[in-house]
């Protein structure tokens, strides 16, 4: 099986379907520092990465932005001062798909590089 952080994200569509409990059981070990969580009834996943100051946590923020970009798929992104907070769900679905598993990944291996 391939790592998802190496995996595209595919198009989705407002019908295309959401994950089951049993495949977030599946993905959930590849990105085991993500928390699930809900927010106006809304399954999504959350990390909070730290940083020794705001030009990292900035440049940091700009990195997720750009793969975002390049998968057309966007997070929510809370950057503060020594910390960035990144969100992932699918707004077509109102909750969570492969592609937010898959960009938990690619965020986590940008925060390794940073990490260096």
């Amino acid at each position: 099986m391939e790592p998802l952080a190496k995996e595209p994200c595919a198009a989705c569509r407002p019908n295309s379907p959401r994950l089951t409990a049993y495949e977030i059981v599946q993905l959930k070990p590849q990105i085991p520092d993500w928390n699930l969580i809900e927010k106006n009834g809304i399954p999504q996943i959350e990390r909070t990465y730290e940083f020794p100051d705001f030009k990292s946590a900035i440049a940091f923020t700009n990195s997720v932005g750009e793969a975002a970009e390049t998968e057309g798929h966007h997070p929510a992104l809370l950057t503060e001062w020594g910390k960035v907070t990144v969100t992932w769900w699918t707004h077509a679905i109102s909750g969570l798909h492969r592609n937010d598993f898959i960009m938990a990944a690619k965020t986590d291996a940008i925060a390794n590089q940073f990490s260096k």
